[in-house]
């Protein structure tokens, strides 16, 4: 299909040169429109990967590093670690007490839970929550203050920080300090590092990050007791591994997400209740060092042994439930309101788009589907001894061609003509030529070869034109850079034997194929043109009969008001007005044309920009067809859907098909990404091989179509996008002439183009 043959109807003044770079320096609002859409697109996606906190190895990088450096006070003492002056101290949890810690919150469904154990039984509780999780959960954080809990920082991403660099370290804790702003109003002293646990487990990699974070105030809290619920040993287990031994204070550790903490839920209460009967109190971080505080202060020594003492210049907030947390000042909550407004736009987007993806993957698929059935039914239907159209069509016919600066080109199209074996006339419609295309035609000196010049009007008032000025009933309309191969024309008027059929679409074939552009190109056309016309000629929806080859009943074209000029997609307008008239629109596989596509990026990106706004023209001309009854209602509720659903809606989605594909690729599983998006190939490579089977052409092509859809694909997905901005916006497109080579000669009969 080509429809680059003419100029505008209108002349315009040539701007100068200084004009023309302006205006190409400055970008269209539209081009800017669909430029920030994939930004936000994009942004927003890498937004949601981050938060899931599945970017790397989220695991211990290592277990085995020495401790060398690390002081003997700091490995042997207590949970509590700060730093004072530049010296370490840590602090125990007092004799009877303990301290009730959770990691990996918040979690919608476990941390809730947690919290209404917590409340029935009345104390309190540490968490320790993860920036991404505060960020997409904030009411949980919300409640969890509320009712008189403590939080800390246990990173953003929960990644190891032993083995990050010092801008990492700093930004995974700043982060989360926004999201706990934004969430609560406050921020937090108390850090516990992922995948840390007892004293111990300190090594020369991760006390530098110690260091660094008790320098900024931060207190690292450890643990002394283990329940070990995340190894879902079972309720007695999580309960015997949790008690301390010999009335002595701890630290202990649960989880409130992660994974299933059902025996947590279930062990929760019972520890409490057994703990409260053997005499412990239940405190906080900052409850417990203000009770090891004021016992040092008082000249006790602290459970650990090691622990550096207090100084005369150490206090606390005389709240010691809420003695950790700082309220937020006014520039960090505004920050960290917008972290969650993003996040909030991320957790509604992304599965948004995710199930937009699932029904495009179902329409895709399902269009496979349907197009693989539907055109093998027709190539049945079709190929049977008895089909027949009715009579034989042997009147002669008459072919238009249009031409608007097409030297390179009209001798090989009027050539191939002349080889007809079909009785023909050949009507050319010089459309205000300025390179001597009408004078070529006519140095020619080819029988029934008949040449009207008129004034440049555009193509639509050419077709028109050489209608008026046909003799013969049946019309060929073609583009002047297309040839025909000898029975083209017999093969294409064949189906007029049945008097219902108004019209008739030819097998468009690309004939420059032998460049990357040209074969992609050649594969669209077998595949995504011609498959489709054999599925659209079954279910008699044909939307669009192509501008390089179609033939029509002259009487049908004249009844529905000829070629309009309100669309640049006058091919379809016209195939969809002769469908609501009641005509018949076939599909002749067999009558073959040789087109030259476009040769370069820019000159496809110009053509398929104006054929996909043309279509949506065209739609939009005849979108009252949906409510009519007869012939029309019956196109605009089977063919109009159709068309919508599988040349717009699912091309304009489905590059998230491709987005998707890359974003679990890095955030995800690349390996199960990789092959499900292999798996796709595969599918359309079957449809693919079929439609070359069934047009009898070369499978080497196929080798492009990896390519071909890594590269080709997504430049018509965007100017599909780009298109729908134009629409959208009120934008109005022009003719625009593409330059041609006559590369694509005449065919010579029997073995296609030459």
């Amino acid at each position: 299909m080509n429809r680059n043959q003419v100029r505008p109807q209108r002349r315009h003044a040539t701007p100068s040169r200084i004009e023309r770079v302006r205006r190409q320096a400055v970008p269209k609002p539209r081009v800017i429109i669909a430029l920030l859409l994939l930004l936000g697109l994009v942004s927003v996606m890498l937004l949601d990967g981050y938060l899931r906190a599945e970017v790397g190895n989220d695991q211990r990088v290592r277990s085995d590093a020495s401790a060398s450096k690390v002081p003997d006070s700091v490995l042997d003492g207590g949970p509590f670690l700060s730093f004072q002056g530049g010296t370490a101290r840590t602090r125990s949890v007092p004799d009877k007490t303990i301290v009730l810690t959770f990691d990996d919150g918040p979690d919608p469904e476990w941390t809730q839970k947690v919290l209404d154990i917590l409340d029935d039984n009345d104390v309190p509780g540490t968490f320790f929550l993860v920036g991404s999780m505060i960020s997409r959960y904030p009411d949980v954080v919300r409640r969890m203050v509320d009712d008189g809990n403590e939080v800390g920082v246990h990173t953003f991403t929960h990644v190891d920080l032993s083995y990050q660099s010092a801008a990492r370290v700093t930004r995974e804790i700043a982060q989360t300090q926004l999201a706990l702003a934004g969430a609560a109003g406050i921020t937090t002293t108390l850090f516990r590092a992922p995948y840390s646990s007892t004293n111990d487990a300190i090594d020369n990699y991760s006390w530098p990050v110690y260091k660094k974070l008790g320098a900024m105030g931060y207190t690292s809290v450890f643990i002394d007791t283990d329940s070990e619920d995340w190894q879902q040993p079972g309720v007695s287990k999580i309960i015997e591994w949790a008690t301390p031994k010999s009335g002595k204070g701890a630290s202990v550790l649960f989880h409130d997400a992660g994974g299933n903490r059902a025996q947590t839920l279930e062990a929760l209460p019972r520890y409490i209740k057994k703990m409260k009967a053997k005499g412990y109190t239940f405190t906080t971080v900052s409850g417990a060092q203000q009770q090891a505080q004021g016992q040092q202060a008082q000249g006790q020594q602290a459970q650990a042994p090691q622990g550096t003492p207090a100084t005369a210049g150490d206090t606390r907030q005389s709240n010691p439930e809420q003695a950790a947390h700082r309220t937020a000042d006014t520039a960090t909550l505004w920050e960290g309101r917008a972290l969650l407004g993003a996040v909030a736009v991320a957790e509604w987007t992304v599965p948004g788009l995710a199930a937009v993806l699932a029904v495009v993957g179902v329409a895709v698929l399902g269009r496979f589907a349907m197009m693989l059935v539907l055109a093998r039914r027709h190539y049945r239907q079709r190929n049977r001894r008895r089909f027949s159209w009715g009579p034989s069509v042997t009147a002669p016919v008459s072919v238009i061609v249009p031409a608007y600066n097409e030297k390179e080109c009209i001798a090989n199209t009027l050539n191939s003509l002349a080889a007809s074996t079909h009785p023909i006339e050949i009507v050319v419609v010089d459309d205000g030529s300025t390179d001597g295309t009408a004078e070529i035609a006519e140095s020619l000196g080819l029988p029934n070869v008949r040449v009207i010049r008129q004034p440049n009007a555009g193509k639509p008032a050419a077709l028109n034109n050489g209608v008026r000025h046909a003799r013969y009933d049946i019309v060929v309309m073609m583009d002047g850079d297309t040839v025909f191969e000898p029975g083209t024309v017999q093969r294409l008027v064949q189906p007029f034997g049945d008097p219902g059929v108004g019209a008739v679409a030819g097998n468009a074939k690309v004939g420059n194929r032998s460049t990357v552009i040209g074969a992609w190109q050649h594969i669209e056309y077998v595949m995504g043109f011609n498959l489709d016309r054999r599925m659209y000629d079954l279910l008699r929806c044909m939307p669009t009969i192509p501008g390089a080859i179609g033939a029509f009943r002259r009487d049908a074209v004249l009844a529905v008001g000829g070629m309009s000029e309100d669309t640049l997609a006058e091919d379809t307008d016209i195939t969809i007005a002769l469908h609501r008239a009641g005509w018949r629109v076939v599909y002749a596989e067999h009558a073959r044309a040789w087109t030259e596509a476009p040769a370069s990026l820019g000159q496809l990106w110009r053509q398929r920009y104006r054929w996909s706004y043309g279509t949506m023209q065209a739609l939009w001309k005849h979108r009252r067809s949906v409510t009519d009854r007869g012939p029309s209602g019956r196109f605009g509720r089977v063919g109009m859907p159709l068309v919508v659903l599988f040349q717009i809606v699912t091309p304009v989605f489905a590059p998230l098909i491709d987005v998707f594909t890359v974003y679990a690729m890095i955030f995800v599983d690349f390996k199960a990404s990789l092959l499900a998006w292999l798996a796709v190939l595969l599918v359309q490579l079957v449809c693919a091989a079929y439609a070359f089977r069934l047009d009898r052409e070369r499978y080497r092509y196929l080798l492009m179509l990896p390519l071909q859809q890594i590269a080709y694909r997504q430049l018509m997905y965007l100017v599909l996008i780009h298109s729908c901005v134009t629409a959208a916006t009120g934008g109005r497109l022009r003719w625009q002439k593409l330059k041609r080579t006559g590369e694509v000669g005449s065919p010579a009969p029997g073995t296609g183009v030459r």
